[in-house]
């Protein structure tokens, strides 16, 4: 399987005009992804304090959209590989643009918790439509490297930019964080239509859709991320109760597509080692960076008493990777290959979460800034690269599936590493020490990335074998 040992001479990543007005809109609509989770993480207690929810409402605020985001995600990349990647895109941009509106409208807290779930469904379609579009438009080598690059940078970028304008926003009223999406996903879809051209794939009559896999693996997946996810809120029997249910679902869906004359997800696709690891290591990334984040935001906002916005502003050079990710990261891969680049991304991680080991009462910002970049930089070498290894060697009739594939696990991986850093916060803050809870919390996303270290070292014999 190729992984970018390619030339790369300037002539060898330019991209055409029209290539890159596709590039941008494709871009716009991952940044609207972005903003749209984080803006709404700093906006909770406005939204509580206007809507007079409780503190279980308000969690299902997060929750729903993660349900619909996670539970629908492979299907959503199935169903861009059948009825058209263009189609799938438009249709569900249009559905977020409408359901962001309605919850801005809102005036009661269960018509915003259903907004957040369609939401969530409409962005399980339309991310890996829009990464396949990336990956089938663009030939395997430099330009679909650097045009992936471009894509997860942004991605970050509009993560870590979304919790300073989501603490601007809240500020003047909490319905602009979810007004602004929508007229943002507004400005995408008319840009879209003209700039993203139908493909021969888009006309394809083999339309054939496993139901019954579909309606188990989502409920599968729906019932393991909402019971990872509520895990610190409810007794363990529930836990335990929809984690068992999820596995038993699995179970059934791998035996109806053993036996689907056309299976929703190819299982010899999971014969791949670089896709599966590319999928572990992902997982466990995501979930090392939402345990943090998780950890550092409290910490900023409970011991220290800084507000949402400069708590914002501390975590913004993480978006370093927007900057890093098109430009040096390229270079580094053409370089040194996909799995150089991520083992040395991980590792980076590693030291950025070891190094706010430390923190204490009065921990000066200067002190915390190494973590902040470092794990900017880890982002720009990991997410990128990761990307090109999940869907290089692919089949273009299969590369919504393989989004769909590595977007669940990064969704998978965010709700464990959430589910896991409040699970020791809770278990440590009852003994009376707050500080020592989020010290101790932090050997969750420590451990799921050093763990992601070792997944990804198998990488590096199989791309020497390669090359040999």
């Amino acid at each position: 399987m190729s992984t970018t040992t390619h030339s790369s001479s300037p002539s060898s990543l330019r991209m055409t005009p029209k290539a890159w007005g596709m590039l941008f809109v494709l871009c716009g609509a991952i940044f609207l992804e972005g903003i749209n989770v984080a803006m709404l993480n700093v906006a909770l207690p406005a939204i509580r304090a206007d809507l007079g929810l409780s503190t279980g409402e308000l969690q299902w605020v997060i929750s729903a959209y993660v349900l619909g985001y996670g539970g629908f995600m492979l299907v959503g990349g199935r169903a861009a590989d059948l009825f058209g990647r263009r189609r799938m895109f438009l249709a569900w941009l249009a559905v977020f643009l409408v359901v962001s509106a309605l919850g801005g409208l809102a005036g009661e807290g269960w018509m915003l918790i259903a907004a957040r779930f369609v939401a969530g469904v409409a962005a399980a379609v339309m991310t890996p439509a829009g990464l396949s579009i990336i990956t089938t438009s663009f030939e395997e080598g430099p330009r679909r490297n650097q045009a992936l690059l471009v894509y997860s940078g942004t991605a970050a970028g509009g993560f870590s930019l979304g919790l300073v304008l989501g603490g601007l926003l809240a500020a003047v009223d909490w319905r602009w964080v979810l007004f602004a999406p929508a007229v943002l996903a507004l400005i995408i879809l008319v840009l879209a239509v003209p700039l993203i051209p139908a493909s021969p794939m888009e006309r394809s009559q083999e339309r054939k859709l496993d139901v019954t896999g579909a309606v188990t693996i989502t409920a599968a997946i729906m019932l393991l991320v909402l019971g990872v996810e509520r895990a610190a809120h409810v007794d363990a029997a529930w836990t335990a109760g929809a984690l068992v249910a999820g596995l038993a679902l699995v179970a059934l869906f791998l035996v109806i597509e053993r036996r689907s004359a056309a299976p929703l997800v190819r299982l010899g696709i999971l014969r791949s080692a670089p896709l599966v690891r590319a999928n572990l290591a992902g997982l466990l990334f995501s979930g090392a960076f939402f345990g943090f984040q998780f950890i550092a935001v409290l910490y900023l906002q409970e011991v220290r008493g800084w507000t949402s916005l400069q708590t914002s502003l501390a975590m913004l050079a993480v978006g370093a990777d927007a900057v890093l990710a098109p430009t040096l990261t390229p270079r580094l891969v053409n370089r040194f290959g996909n799995a150089r680049v991520i083992l040395a991304g991980l590792l980076l991680a590693v030291l950025s979460y070891v190094l706010f080991l430390p923190i204490g009462t009065d921990t000066v910002y200067l002190a915390m800034f190494p973590t902040m970049i470092l794990l900017g930089v880890a982002f720009a070498l990991a997410y990128g690269p990761l990307t090109i290894v999940a869907t290089d060697g692919v089949d273009e009739s299969e590369q919504g599936l393989a989004g769909g594939l590595l977007y669940t696990s990064f969704q998978f991986g965010a709700a464990l590493g959430l589910a896991g850093s409040t699970t020791v916060i809770v278990a440590v803050a009852d003994a009376g020490d707050l500080l020592g809870a989020y010290r101790t919390a932090l050997a969750v996303p420590i451990a799921a990335v050093a763990l992601a270290v070792v997944v990804s070292a198998f990488g590096l014999r199989s791309e020497r074998v390669r090359r040999g």
